[in-house]
């Protein structure tokens, strides 16, 4: 077994290793750095030092890549793995035609062309800053991701096996309710767009029956290479439903439900400390503050660019939802599991973070998508969703939520959602203009960071 002070290097190795060209193929890299995860975490070493080390691995691993391919593009199709198997780097072409700039962030999450994508970006002539901060942005994402579970596995194994079996219930359906939903929901924005066999299926029964032409047809937008919102409506449609049901059966409730027990009396027996920490900065990232920080330079970006009806439809969507949160509190009076004091007088359901973040990551992937041909959206809502997922966990991590608080404040947020996308369609008379996104998001983390270390809980 290695050292404690040796499982830094191992992991930043592995990383490093997985993420260079051909290699990468045949490392089993997740087992391996998973496997190291696990170690640390059963010596309870610094969470925030061994992400370190994966992200500094995997963003060097990339940029070997990167070099080897920019500066030897000729000679790389008659090595030896690429003359044998050239349907390797037909593979990883084609996906970077087909996602650009984004293939750099989402490859390194596509298995059979992960370690090919940066090395086609080199072949390619990718500009070296693009690449460079695509390779940082896909590695701030990656290494958590990758990391943290292993982690939290070693330092709570023991403690897993020896809880009960009604929170062992609860824990495996929360994990199948969130990829089922994810699911669902990806099947369903495809067979609701212009080439889904749901639009053709709706837009024949439209042409039949009157009535719902005359729908077909109010529904329609002034912009005609936009397509019906039907995604949107059957999103409204379904997240009112659910989000109604819910909210009664809670409020129903003399007090948590049976799950919410079960699962905050496991949390409370496992050993979390190393994971609060990532925690309390999400709540700080999900919070006002937060919140205004990322959205600030976007902000005075469309208000320099006249793109009135994204920004005020974001600027509604968030106002808006704030507003919601409010109401529901006061409406369901829900006492939380913990209160500090930043939170004392605020009720528990349903979660303004868990909402806030639906929000603004799955508006703005949604904004994202608009500009995208439908078969190349699934990424940017993946994306969102891999943000709010973390986001919604870490409130029960530091004890201020109940499980069902987070399932309606998603409901909420995804009503909000597809209400603000259902307004936007029937005003927006213009596709928003591209954006420098690089500078933007540069902007709103550099707000964020100085939000997170400088500024109290709001």
């Amino acid at each position: 077994m290695p050292s404690p002070n040796w499982l830094f290097l191992i992991v930043a190795g592995i990383s490093l290793i997985e993420s260079l060209a051909v290699v990468g193929l045949l490392v089993p890299g997740v087992i391996l750095i998973t496997a190291a995860a696990s170690l640390a975490g059963h010596y309870d070493l610094a969470i925030f030092a061994l992400l370190a080390a994966a992200f500094v691995g995997a963003v060097i691993g990339d940029g070997l890549s990167f070099a080897f391919g920019y500066y030897q593009r000729q000679r790389i199709p008659q090595l030896r793995p690429f003359r044998n198997h050239p349907e390797w780097l037909a593979r990883g072409a084609r996906f970077f035609h087909r996602y650009g700039v984004l293939s750099v962030l989402i490859g390194r999450f596509v298995g059979p062309v992960r370690p090919i994508i940066p090395l086609i970006a080199g072949m390619l002539h990718m500009r070296p800053t693009t690449f460079l901060w695509s390779n940082i942005g896909s590695a701030l994402l990656w290494a958590p991701i990758y990391v943290l579970p292993g982690y939290l596995l070693g330092s709570t194994w023991q403690q897993l096996l020896d809880m009960p079996s009604s929170s062992r219930r609860w824990l495996v359906l929360l994990a199948i309710l969130v990829v089922a939903l994810a699911i669902v929901f990806s099947l369903l924005r495809s067979q609701l767009t212009r080439q889904g066999r749901g639009y053709r299926l709706l837009a024949g029964l439209a042409r039949r029956h009157p009535r719902l032409r005359r729908l077909w047809l109010w529904l329609r937008t002034t912009r005609p290479e936009a397509e019906l919102p039907l995604a949107s409506l059957a999103l409204a449609l379904i997240s009112l439903a659910a989000l109604s049901g819910w909210t009664l059966w809670v409020l129903e409730q003399s007090g948590p439900l049976p799950m919410d027990r079960q699962l905050q009396a496991l949390l409370g027996d496992l050993s979390l400390a190393p994971l609060v920490a990532v925690a309390e900065w999400m709540a700080k990232a999900g919070d006002t503050f937060g919140v205004l920080a990322l959205t600030a330079p976007w902000a005075v970006w469309l208000a320099h660019r006249r793109a009135y009806a994204v920004l005020l439809h974001m600027a509604g969507a968030l106002g808006g939802i704030a507003l919601a949160n409010t109401l529901f509190k006061q409406l369901a009076g829900r006492v939380r599991p913990d209160t500090p004091d930043y939170l004392i007088g605020s009720f528990s359901y349903p979660s303004a973070h868990v909402s806030t973040a639906v929000v603004l990551y799955g508006l703005t992937a949604a904004f994202v998508a608009d500009r995208l041909p439908p078969r190349h959206r699934a990424p940017a809502y993946w994306l969102a969703i891999l943000i709010s997922v973390p986001m919604a966990l870490s409130r029960l991590v530091i004890g201020v939520h109940w499980l069902s608080d987070l399932i309606g404040g998603a409901l909420l947020g995804l009503l909000a959602c597809a209400l603000v996308r259902l307004s936007y369609h029937s005003f927006a008379r213009h596709m928003p203009p591209p954006a420098p996104w690089k500078i933007l998001s540069l902007a709103s983390l550099a707000l964020l960071v100085g939000r997170i270390l400088w500024l109290p809980n709001a």
